[in-house]
């Protein structure tokens, strides 16, 4: 768990659903990881030291538990440089693809993948490690189709609610269940007084793909119930967040479909469309558009524009917009893409299109990321002076 002793600002990284699309953040993540390494002289840091909360939707949910579950060190499962390395070796094996006729009649009849070898493969990397044991404090949305509502796994509440208290791999399979491409997932927990609740979960995409304000929405509670002062330093306390955001890429600039193509469609269609499920599309690519507006427009008014950063492609095209063509040619060019992220200029959602405009006073990607690490090894510094300790916390 991130210790706040001391703390000046709360550090939030956020990471998007998208199934192998999960390489581009894991590309940008490896980047940051390497520079917070330089910075204070130490191979052994790990992203989990520097932000107080992760929050990640279906793959970023599996990301983020790569990033905060314990290993038997207690120390990250993961370092950032390894999760495209687990996408490389794992994609082919969990989106196993089929013939094209074969893929359409599968999905007619139910998902397009059973889920068998991602299942299996989480439950051995994370054993029976539960949410409340994370390294630092973990937000990981999915949806409840039993009782059509977002249910939100968090450390916060795993720790003052025992049936939430979930084992961490029931939590990242139900998150990354994407309709029409992975099973629903049932599970079942149960408190020291034989209580038990049920959970019958699908992606957290369905209500939040994006989700950093429900990163942002769980610290403010966890402020309220521990009744902390949003802004101590009063009004002019604005730059109480730190929030690093990160997509895996979308197609809105291909502009794929019409109104007028649309109208024809039936249910097959928008189920599955040249290779993409533009029904599911939809969703995703919605709320977390409309989550990077409502957080702009907050830090707008909190006056800290630059304490977000929101790094996200609208420009895929092709299978790379996909989110399970596994291929060792798609992956290397979804990895490709992240690292040209990073030499993109720093951008920002205009208000009234909603498109993201360039703000090139700001340098790129890899020069805010940068900042951001100088920021974030500050921080760090800080609480460990305030905690009297000679070296890191």
């Amino acid at each position: 768990m991130a210790n706040l002793i001391g703390a000046r600002r709360v550090t939030v990284l956020s990471i998007d659903g998208g199934g192998i699309r999960g390489l581009i953040p894991g590309t940008i993540l490896a980047f940051l990881e390497k520079k917070l390494q330089e910075l204070d002289q130490d191979p052994n840091v790990r992203l989990a030291d520097y932000f107080d909360y992760i929050a990640g939707t279906s793959t970023g949910g599996l990301i983020t538990a790569m990033l905060a579950a314990p290993n038997q060190d207690k120390r990250p499962l993961f370092a950032a440089k390894d999760i495209n390395k687990f996408y490389l070796e794992n994609g082919p094996k969990i989106f196993s693809q089929r013939p094209g006729l074969v893929n359409t009649l599968t999905e007619l009849e139910g998902p397009k993948y059973d889920g068998k070898f991602l299942h299996s493969k989480i439950q051995s990397l994370l054993g029976t490690t539960r949410v409340h044991e994370t390294l630092t404090n973990v937000v990981i949305p999915t949806f409840d189709v039993k009782n059509l509502q977002p249910t939100i796994f968090s450390t916060f509440d795993a720790q003052t609610i025992p049936l939430k208290d979930a084992l961490l791999s029931d939590v990242c399979i139900g998150t990354s269940a994407a309709p029409t491409y992975l099973p629903a997932h049932f599970f079942q927990t149960k408190d020291d007084s034989s209580n038990t609740r049920d959970f019958n979960l699908v992606d957290g995409g369905v209500a939040a793909n994006n989700p950093t304000m429900v990163a942002i929405n769980q610290i403010t509670r966890k402020m309220i119930v521990d009744k902390q002062d949003l802004f101590p330093g009063g009004p002019t306390d604005y730059d109480k967040f730190l929030v690093i955001s990160l997509g895996t890429g979308t197609a809105k600039d291909a502009e794929m479909y019409t109104a007028e193509e649309a109208a024809d469609w039936g249910i097959v269609s928008w189920l599955t469309k040249d290779g993409h499920t533009p029904i599911v599309d939809f969703f995703s690519y919605s709320s977390a558009a409309l989550v990077d507006y409502n957080v702009s427009i907050l830090f707008q008014a909190l006056r800290s524009e630059k304490n977000y950063l929101r790094i996200q492609d609208d420009g895929l095209n092709g299978t790379v917009a996909t989110v399970d063509v596994a291929t060792k040619e798609n992956m290397e060019e979804l990895i490709r893409i992240g690292e040209s992220m990073l030499d993109k200029t720093v951008s920002r959602v205009d208000m009234e299109t909603g498109k993201p405009v360039p703000v090139p006073e700001e340098g790129t990607n890899a020069d805010a990321l940068t900042r951001f690490a100088h920021e974030l090894s500050k921080e760090r510094k800080a609480r460990a002076s305030s905690q009297g300790k000679p070296g890191m916390a």
